[in-house]
């Protein structure tokens, strides 16, 4: 199984900031998701995470959900 890239650890800790930063469990995120019309379960967002494999609409579907409108990438 290939490694986890830079990019793909970035964009994984980039998103757990996010949650971090605004208080959002994962538990919560599958209810914001939800609310966009995103069917996801916790163990799924979970796992995404930890292995830094999802797609570039998961991610902006995240952080739409949670009120993320600005982001700053130091790269």
């Amino acid at each position: 199984m290939p490694e986890r890239t830079d990019f793909e650890a970035l964009a994984a800790n980039l998103l757990k900031a996010e949650l971090k930063r605004k208080g959002v469990t994962y538990s919560a995120l599958v209810e914001k998701l939800a609310s966009i019309g995103v069917d996801e379960k916790e163990a799924n967002i979970r796992n995404k995470l930890s292995r830094g494999k999802f797609t570039a609409a998961f991610l902006l579907q995240c952080l739409s959900a949670i009120g993320t409108n600005t982001l700053h990438l130091d790269l």
